[in-house]
This record gives C-alpha cells, structure tokens and sequence, in this order.
C-alpha cells in the first residue's frame, strides 16, 4: 500500500534509524552517508516530494549549474562576487511600515509594487518612507552591517 505523501514525511520523524536507512537505500540506491538523523530525514523527505511532484525547474537547475561553475572556478576574486542580489522573479516581499503592510513583486526586470513598476527596491523603499534606504536593507535581504 502506498500511503500519501505528507502521510510518509510525518512517518520519517518517529522511523527507526534501521528504517530510515532503508528508506535512502530504496529512494537513492546508495548506502546512506554516515550523518546524523535529521541530515537523513531531510533528504529523504525532499527525495520523496521530488518523486511525487517533480523536481527541480530546468531554468533552476540551470542557475544552480552556472552558480556552480562560477564557484567552482579557481578565481578567489570571483567566488566572493555574488552572482545575484536579486531575488527570483516571483518573490513576494512583505514589509510593515508604520502599520501598513506594503507586498512587492520581485519580476524579471524590476520590481511592482501597488500596481506599479520600479527599477530598484531602494526606489520603492523611498516611496514608502519618504527617505532614502537601500532596499535591500529595507526589505531585509541584506544586514545593515554587510
């Protein structure tokens, strides 16, 4: 009997760890990797979600591809560069000003926020306040320290 999905992720935190050592073997055909339990229980819960729903998007894994060879690289210069501040296209970013809760919507050029488009967060973050911040900060994607 296959039971449903969520039905086996719960499953995964009361299992013993003969069990959940099974479970990699029949899920990945590898000898598990000598970590601890929770290593253990998150892979295969991402394992099982991934064989339910689909995996990785191809634009994704792409991405994840080119991050990879960029770091990969020899050049140290290059590794501590981020490849890209901004969030994927389709993020929501929740911010409360002054009691007021204000959603932007991060797109593959720019930003909306209520219904409008702007080119950088700091431009949205200055409409909201009426001062200049760095949207990054503002939004909490980046530490004023950083």
């Amino acid at each position: 009997m296959i039971y449903p999905i969520p039905a086996r992720l719960t499953a995964l935190k009361s299992m013993p760890m003969p069990n959940l050592k099974a479970q990699w073997r029949e899920l990945f055909e590898t000898e598990p990797p000598p970590f601890n339990r929770r290593h253990l229980e998150n892979r295969i819960a991402y394992r099982i979600q991934e064989l339910a729903y689909g995996g990785l998007k191809p634009e994704t894994l792409r991405r994840l591809e080119a991050l990879g060879e960029h770091y990969d690289s020899g050049n140290i210069t290059a590794r501590r560069i981020r490849h890209d501040a901004r969030p994927i296209a389709g993020t929501r970013l929740v911010r409360e000003w002054k009691g007021i809760e204000h959603t932007v919507t991060v797109l593959a050029e720019g930003y909306e926020w209520e219904g409008r488009p702007y080119r950088s967060l700091s431009a949205i973050a200055r409409a909201i306040t009426g001062t200049r911040w760095n949207g990054l900060v503002f939004f909490g994607l980046k530490n004023r320290r950083t």
